[in-house]
C-alpha cells in the first residue's frame, strides 16, 4: 500500500478559534472540512511544505519558528495510507483568505465536531480541545 505524506496546520487566532477549509467541488472528499495544508513535493521538508501551502491556499506568510508540532494522524484509506503531521501556528503575516475557491470558517474547538471532516482529521480534534 502506498504511503502518502501530507502536512496540516491548525491556525489559531487570538480568540482561540481554529481555521477550517472546506474541500471545493471537484476534489476528492469535496464538501468536507479540513485543516489547511497539503502534500509534500519530492525532497521537501514538512515545515517548508506547510509554509508553501499556507501561502498558496490562504495568502499568509508563516515563519518556520512559529510552527509547533502537535500530533499526527495515521489513517488507512482504501487505496493508500495517509500519514499527516499536524502543526499549530498562532502567528502569521497577512489575512487568511480563500485563494483556491474553498470556504473558510474560524471555529471554536468545542464546535469542531459540528463540521464533517475526512476520517483522518477526526482523531486530531481531541488534541486541539485539550490544547485550547
Amino acid at each position: 500500500m502506498k504511503l502518502v505524506l501530507v502536512v496540516a496546520c491548525a491556525l489559531i487566532d487570538p480568540d482561540g478559534r481554529v481555521l477550517l477549509a472546506q474541500r471545493p467541488e471537484g476534489k476528492t472528499l469535496a464538501g468536507l472540512w479540513e485543516f489547511p495544508g497539503g502534500k509534500l513535493e519530492p525532497g521537501e521538508r514538512p515545515e517548508a511544505a506547510l509554509i508553501r501551502e499556507l501561502d498558496e491556499e490562504l495568502g499568509i506568510t508563516v515563519k518556520e519558528a512559529c510552527l509547533a508540532p502537535l500530533t499526527f494522524a495515521s489513517h488507512a484509506y482504501e487505496d493508500f495510507h495517509l500519514l499527516m503531521p499536524l502543526y499549530i501556528c498562532r502567528r502569521w503575516e497577512g489575512l487568511a483568505m480563500s485563494r483556491e475557491g474553498q470556504n473558510l470558517a474560524w471555529v471554536r474547538p468545542n464546535k469542531l465536531r459540528d463540521y464533517p471532516m475526512p476520517a483522518a482529521d477526526i482523531p486530531l480534534i481531541p488534541h486541539l480541545i485539550d490544547l485550547l
